[in-house]
């Protein structure tokens, strides 16, 4: 089931569109807020498909509330429709650290600014892995700065799961420092500060890192292949 066409042309303003999920501005009980909904694939059967969704669906809910547990703040999630496949969550006020570092990139780092998010994302990864929760697409776009406390928010949690591996540490670390490197190479190595944050806050960041310079050994293979 999906949400019907008159929700989306009144109340619901679709803001992104992904290919497992749309995403809308809403409000919940008159709170500014967010729709997520995960539609169906047509090319499935339609019992599977709807197994296939709830199941996914379900494990973001865990995912995000088990993020907030861990210490990290994540949007407040409000509900969740398992007929209409939605999650409904706050709305967070402010910029995408991607927009932050676009905007260093052309007018400038500001370095006190730069060091604090790049502290409080290591940080933030840090708790998630130590709890065995592995984010599975930490880029900049999923990161949110909030107006007013300058607190970093991490958000979509749709390919999260839990792990105790270095190896799923490693690639989640790997995955964060390519989407650096592509979108913001002109604002310097972000990463190592990140990854400075990140062994302070990880007890066990020594076999995660270990593990990442064997992952940055085969995606330079791969990218070599290719």
């Amino acid at each position: 089931m999906e949400i019907g066409t008159d929700e989306k042309q009144g109340s619901l303003v679709l803001i992104k569109q992904g290919a497992e999920a749309r995403v809308f501005e809403s409000n919940f009980v008159s709170r500014r807020s967010i729709i997520k909904e995960r539609f169906s694939k047509k090319y499935r059967h339609p019992s599977l498909d709807s197994k296939l969704t709830l199941k996914r669906l379900n494990a973001e809910a865990r995912c995000m509330t088990k993020a907030r547990r861990l210490g990290v703040s994540t949007p407040v999630l409000y509900a969740v429709d398992p007929l209409l496949h939605t999650l409904t969550f706050e709305y967070v006020e402010g910029p995408s650290v991607k927009e932050i570092l676009l905007d260093f990139g052309t007018n400038g780092v500001v370095e006190e600014r730069m060091e604090d998010i790049a502290a409080q994302i290591g940080d933030a990864i840090g708790k998630l892995h130590d709890g065995g929760l592995i984010h599975g697409d930490l880029t900049t776009s999923n990161m949110l700065i909030r107006i007013g406390t300058n607190q970093l928010v991490l958000i979509d949690f749709g390919l999260s799961f839990t792990s105790t591996l270095p190896e799923d540490k490693a690639v989640d670390l790997y995955v964060l420092e390519r989407a650096l490197l592509s979108m913001h190479s002109s604002c310097g190595n972000v990463m190592d500060r990140i990854l400075a944050s990140y062994r302070k806050s990880s007890k066990q960041w020594s076999s995660t890192l270990n593990k990442l310079a064997q992952v940055r050994q085969r995606g330079r293979k791969r990218s070599m292949v290719g």
